[in-house]
């Protein structure tokens, strides 16, 4: 892996009557998915996020409007602007990741690997800066 933004590109399909893009587990998204939510209706100025899962791994793709992720793998932060619904962003296990700048239009799709699991989250960065000590950083990261 180069960088903590990857993208997949979700190519459109459709003719004069509009488009279409379909999302397919282990086919154009790298995982089986087992959960599927969107994010909409987020109030100007307020972020989501500040959290990182141990072993989910996620695509989000902002189908309508645009948002800002930060990334961080507790060695490198970067940025990426969701604003295409035929790109997804790819999040890795053990990233933590901010979501900012929300247009009001904004409808942030997620694509997860795996059903809801409190236990999988980690929603202090202390605690995630901690949980990537020594080797836990080499054997998270897949």
């Amino acid at each position: 892996m180069t960088g903590l933004v990857e993208w997949v590109d979700f190519p459109p399909l459709g003719d004069e009557r509009g488009s279409l893009v379909a999302l397919e587990g282990q086919k154009t998204v790298p995982f089986a998915i087992r959960r599927v939510y969107y994010l909409f209706g987020t109030k100007e100025g307020v972020s989501r996020g500040f959290h990182a899962h141990r072993n989910l791994l996620q695509v989000a793709v902002c189908v309508t409007g645009s948002c800002r992720i930060v990334l961080d793998d507790g060695r490198s932060r970067e940025e990426a602007v969701l604003d295409s619904p035929t790109r997804g962003l790819f999040i890795r296990n053990m990233v933590w990741r901010e979501m900012h700048d929300f247009t009001p239009d904004c409808v942030l799709l997620v694509l997860a690997s795996e059903h809801y699991d409190e236990a999988d989250y980690i929603r202090d960065y202390g605690q995630f800066r901690s949980e990537l000590g020594g080797d836990a950083y080499a054997q998270a990261r897949r």
